[in-house]
C-alpha cells in the first residue's frame, strides 16, 4: 500500500477549505475591472471595505497547512496589542484604533523617499488569501487566513538600494488614539526589523485582511506584517513606516528586555525562553497541547536563510 507523506503546508483532503469561501471567477473578474478602473482615474477608496470587493480574496492553494483553520471567533478576540493594554482581551479597546486616513512612509536607503495612502497601496497590489501557522513566544498558537501581499512586492515597488541589508517596521504613536503608548516603560513605537533575505523570503506577507474580510483592528488594521516561521511578536501590527538601512534595527522586545529577545525570534523546540519551555504549544480552540516544530513547520521554505549562521543566536 503506498502512504503519502504530507509536507508541512499540504492540506488533507477532509480538511480543504470550502468552496463557499473561494474567491470564483466572477467575482475576481470584477475586481480586477473595478481596480484598472479606479487606478485610471486616479480615485482612491477611502473606505476600501464599502468601495471595493477586495474581500475575500482567493486562496493561494500552496500555503494550506494539516491544521484546522482556528474560528473567527477565537482570533478575533485573543489578542496581543500592547498600545491597547496586556490583557488578551483588548480586542474591544482596541476599535479606538483610527485606520483612515493612513499614510506610509518608505524612507532610508531607497532611490526616491515615498509616502503613499493604505488604498492606493491596496490597489496597487494583488491581494490573496494565505492559511498560516501562528506561534506566540508565550507558548499559544493558532491558525489563521490572512488576506494580503507578499511583502517582496511591496519592496520591488519600494525600490532600496544595493547597500540595504535590513527593513526596519515601525508602527503608529498616537498616546491619545492608543493609552498603552501612555506607558513610559515601553520603548514606543513598536519597532521591528528584518534583513532583506528575509523580506523577500516568499513566506514574508503584508496582512490587509483576514477570514475574508478587512483585517479588524485588533489584528493591527489597516496594515501588519506575518512572518510566520517566527515568533509572533515579530509581526508588527498597523505599520506606518518603513526605512532601508545598513544597521540591523534594534526591535522593540529587545529594547525593553535584551536578555530575553533579540533580533531573529525563529522557532526551535530545543531553545527555551530564559524563563519557560518552547518545547510544546497549546492550541487556541482546542487547549490541545502538542510538540512545536522547528521554524513553526517552514524550514523547507526559509532554513536556507541562516545556513551557516550557527554561530548566531538566530532563535531570540
Amino acid at each position: 500500500m503506498l502512504i503519502k507523506s504530507l509536507r508541512g503546508w499540504e492540506l488533507l483532503e477532509k480538511e480543504v477549505t470550502p468552496k463557499s469561501v473561494f474567491y470564483n471567477r466572477r467575482h475576481f473578474m470584477k475586481m480586477a475591472a473595478v481596480g484598472s478602473l479606479l487606478s485610471s482615474t486616479s480615485v482612491l477608496a477611502r473606505n476600501s471595505k464599502n468601495v471595493l470587493p477586495l474581500y475575500p480574496a482567493p486562496l493561494n492553494h500552496k500555503y494550506q497547512i494539516e491544521r484546522e483553520l482556528t474560528a473567527k471567533k477565537i482570533a478575533n478576540t485573543y489578542n496581543n496589542f500592547y498600545e491597547y493594554g496586556s490583557s488578551k482581551n483588548i480586542w474591544r479597546d482596541a476599535q479606538k484604533l483610527r485606520t483612515r486616513p493612513w499614510q506610509i512612509s518608505i524612507d532610508g536607503l531607497v532611490e526616491k523617499n515615498i509616502t503613499i495612502d493604505i488604498d492606493e497601496l491596496i490597489l496597487r497590489m494583488s491581494l490573496e488569501e494565505r492559511i498560516y501557522r501562528l506561534r506566540c513566544v508565550e507558548g499559544w498558537s493558532m491558525t489563521v487566513a490572512w488576506s494580503g501581499f507578499p511583502m517582496r512586492s511591496f519592496i520591488e515597488m519600494a525600490k532600496p538600494l544595493s547597500s540595504a541589508k535590513y527593513l526596519r517596521m515601525e508602527t503608529f504613536e498616537d498616546k491619545d488614539m492608543a493609552p498603552g503608548q501612555r506607558q513610559f516603560w515601553y520603548p514606543w513605537p513598536y519597532v521591528e526589523g528584518l534583513t532583506i533575505q528575509e523580506a523577500t523570503n516568499e513566506l514574508a506577507f503584508l496582512v490587509t485582511g483576514a477570514y475574508g474580510e478587512e483585517l479588524p483592528k485588533q489584528h493591527g488594521a489597516p496594515l501588519r506584517v506575518a512572518l510566520p516561521w517566527k515568533y509572533g511578536f515579530k509581526s508588527g501590527k498597523s505599520l506606518v513606516r518603513f526605512t532601508f538601512t545598513e544597521e540591523q534595527p534594534i526591535n522593540f522586545w529587545q529594547a525593553l528586555q535584551g536578555n530575553e529577545y533579540g533580533f531573529w525570534a525563529n522557532v526551535h523546540p530545543g531553545v527555551p525562553h530564559p524563563r519557560w519551555s518552547q518545547a510544546t504549544e497549546r492550541v487556541l480552540g482546542t487547549g490541545e497541547r502538542i510538540p512545536t516544530r522547528i521554524f513553526n513547520g517552514y524550514g523547507e521554505f526559509v532554513s536556507d536563510l541562516y545556513r551557516g549562521m550557527e554561530s548566531e543566536k538566530i532563535w531570540f
